[in-house]
């Protein structure tokens, strides 16, 4: 993964890779999300990339109900190397999506561009993983 790109491009690039990747901050240790060019916790520009294991917990959750469209559930994930994204939960009716319920990111294509989802996890999943 290369340091000197701006990052915007580096997450990109791996989502189109099929990764969920974050930046840590070794001077303060913080998981960073959404990639910025400092760590907003100490100001450190010195960030490292790293790829998540895409586990994590349902912090919050809520189904939005657009006039002309199936309603889609908009989530805040909590994930298990210590940031929290936004994204939608898929693969359940958007309105059985629990807090607290664990989830593993997955990559799809959406209007031509790689986008970061999760799917429900059941605990035997999880154990293997």
């Amino acid at each position: 993964m290369s340091e000197a790109l701006a990052p915007a491009p580096v997450y990109a690039e791996g989502l189109a890779a099929g990764e969920l990747r974050f930046q840590y901050c070794s001077g303060c240790d913080h998981a960073v999300f959404y990639p910025r060019v400092l760590c907003p916790y100490c100001g450190d520009p010195d960030l490292q990339w790293r790829t998540s294991a895409g586990l994590g917990t349902v912090y919050a959750t809520t189904t939005l109900h657009m006039r002309g469209r199936e309603p889609y559930d908009v989530s805040l994930v909590d994930l298990d190397e210590g940031f929290r994204m936004m994204s939608r939960v898929e693969g359940v009716a958007p309105e059985q999506v629990a807090i607290g319920s664990r989830v593993r990111a997955t990559v799809i294509e959406e209007d031509g561009a790689p986008l970061a989802v999760f799917r429900p996890v059941d605990a035997t999943e999880e154990v293997s993983a």
